[in-house]
């Protein structure tokens, strides 16, 4: 049976990624409390904090898989560095810019904050693709 074995880097982005867990999971007990009609919200602000909270577990995920991909292709520096932080990164971004692109009392459409979604596709994009490549390449 063979030993996975980790880079310093991978190991360090999965137990941060692992940890993070915790408070997405607290966002979860708080959409219960939105579908209660514990938190009063108008239905885009519901539907944001739905999209926020499920971009962060989902890229959360795809995050943890990434650092051990980028070990198996043999990315190094500053490319193994993007192919780790991107897809984690993308994760606080995206679901960050729901949460402020909806923040406001009575909120029915996006504020200001929305580019913060952008910045989190384009740190996904290049996490995604870096790995990727590498991977082809490797």
């Amino acid at each position: 049976m063979q030993t996975l074995v980790l880079s310093d880097a991978s190991r360090t982005m999965a137990g941060v990624m692992l940890i993070t867990l915790v408070t997405i999971e607290s966002g979860g007990w708080f959409l219960t409390r939105i579908a209660r009609g514990a938190v009063p919200m108008t239905e885009f602000q519901k539907s944001s904090a739905r999209a926020g909270h499920g971009h962060a577990g989902v890229l959360v995920t795809l995050g943890l898989i990434c650092a051990v991909l980028a070990d198996a292709a043999g990315l190094d520096g500053a490319l193994g560095w993007i192919a780790r932080l991107g897809v984690p990164a993308a994760a606080a971004l995206m679901s960050g810019g729901f949460f402020a692109a909806s923040a406001g009392k009575g909120r029915t459409e996006p504020n200001g904050f929305a580019w913060i979604l952008w910045l989190g596709a384009v740190s996904l994009a290049a996490g995604v693709l870096t790995l990727g490549i590498g991977l082809l390449t490797a």
